[in-house]
């Protein structure tokens, strides 16, 4: 892609952990300590030393704070997607605990084929009530416009959604609890520690999941690029009030505080008990079959744009949880990372055509947002600055046909 309207800057080098395969140009909060490992190993390296049957114990008292003694209201919130964490958070809180859970989805209008199909799944093997909100698809694909142009993400109204329209539902129907799974900045980057409890607050919702914009920035660049938005069609990522989440007393806490969080084991019992489906066709940019099924953009397009910006993608993430989690060495992980992370995936012309723009306007608009620490023109083209001292040590990693069906079956 042709940058020669942007410049280079000189920016700090870019480090590699010694262990896993996380660059500090990370999307996540992470840092190297001085032994080089990055915060999330040393976070992961935590599950090692914790009680978990004292943590469930723990779960388990608070559910019973919150059920509803006379049955006259749900006992909890579980925001869900359809995918392996979501079946695993109810299963933990139905099957396990016997709480009646209420199920809010928010539909950005991308799911894949074997992800409808397992979002329809759930309400009848776990046998709860669901409501399934779908915005107006016309707003939807301005808000994939704007928040392209915004900050290089189509996907923001989908990560305000989530953060938002289950609590509205939480408020409305005065249910306090919400469930959560995993906290994905701890889970990734080791964001907080397993002794902190963290969780959910407003306050990481509008700082790191939304960046820091809120529904009055896209109707200010709706108006000033021609975009029909007005405030009545953005109710969905309004939150509620201070005054009205405090009358509720609404509170999110996360499963993987108390519940040993290993998405391929509990993905693969989801298989067993619940016939959860993978996808029917491997994703281009990532190994794992069941990850973000949710959103057929997730771990194409929209994670082609981590790429470019930061110089990593989905296949890292992945990677990073299954060196910590002793599925994959190093070597294995890097062949994965240099193979898959670099692909400008097929979806990206079924979402042209979604939001009428071409490829040319996507590139132009996807520059803008290159790090400068990762990334530098060459012959009036985009390339890796060298900072690949991850890769230095290893040669060509050739995986056999065991291996690969070892890591494709996550």
């Amino acid at each position: 892609m042709s940058g020669s309207n942007i410049k280079s800057s000189s920016q700090p080098a870019v480090r590699f952990c010694a262990r896993c395969v996380y660059p500090t140009s990370s999307a996540a909060p992470l840092a190297l300590d001085a032994a080089g490992l990055c915060t999330g190993c040393r976070v992961a390296g935590q599950r090692e030393t914790v009680d978990w049957a004292r943590r469930e114990t723990m779960f388990r008292r608070l559910l019973d704070e919150y059920r509803s003694v006379d049955g006259s209201n749900y006992d909890c919130i579980i925001p869900v997607s359809g995918g392996k964490d979501s079946y695993y958070q109810v299963h933990l809180v139905k099957a396990i605990c016997g709480m009646n859970p209420l199920l809010v989805t928010y539909h950005g209008n991308n799911y894949s084929p074997a992800g409808m199909r397992n979002l329809v799944r759930m309400r009848e093997v776990f046998a709860v009530d669901h409501i399934f909100f779908t915005p107006s698809i016309d707003v939807l694909k301005a808000m994939n416009r704007l928040g392209m142009v915004m900050m290089g993400d189509m996907n923001w109204h989908a990560h305000a959604g989530i953060f938002t329209y289950p609590i509205r539902e939480a408020v409305q129907h005065r249910v306090p609890l919400m469930i959560w799974g995993e906290h994905g900045f701890m889970d990734l980057g080791g964001m907080h520690s397993y002794n902190d409890f963290v969780e959910f607050t407003y306050r990481f919702r509008h700082e790191h999941a939304l960046r820091g914009y809120e529904w009055p920035d896209f109707l200010a660049a709706a108006a000033a690029r021609g975009e029909t938005l007005e405030r009545r069609n953005l109710i969905p990522w309004v939150y509620p009030t201070d005054e009205e989440v405090e009358a509720v007393g609404v509170r999110g806490v996360y499963v993987s505080n108390y519940f040993r969080w290993d998405a391929n084991d509990h993905g693969n019992l989801m298989v067993e008990k619940y016939g959860f489906e993978p996808t029917d066709e491997p994703f281009e940019r990532t190994y794992r079959t069941m990850s973000n099924l949710d959103d057929m953009h997730e771990n194409g397009i929209h994670d082609y744009m981590k790429f470019v910006k930061f110089g990593y993608g989905r296949a890292t993430d992945h990677v990073c949880k299954d060196i910590r989690a002793g599925i994959l060495s190093r070597a294995e992980g890097i062949e994965l990372v240099q193979r898959m992370d670099p692909i400008k995936s097929r979806d990206l012309q079924r979402w042209l055509a979604y939001v009428g723009w071409t490829e040319a306007r996507f590139d132009a608009e996807a520059d803008r947002f290159r790090d400068p620490r990762v990334w530098a023109i060459r012959d009036n083209q985009w390339v890796k600055k060298d900072i690949d001292d991850v890769w230095r040590g290893y040669g060509p990693v050739h995986l056999t046909s065991t291996d690969r069906e070892r890591f494709f079956h996550f």
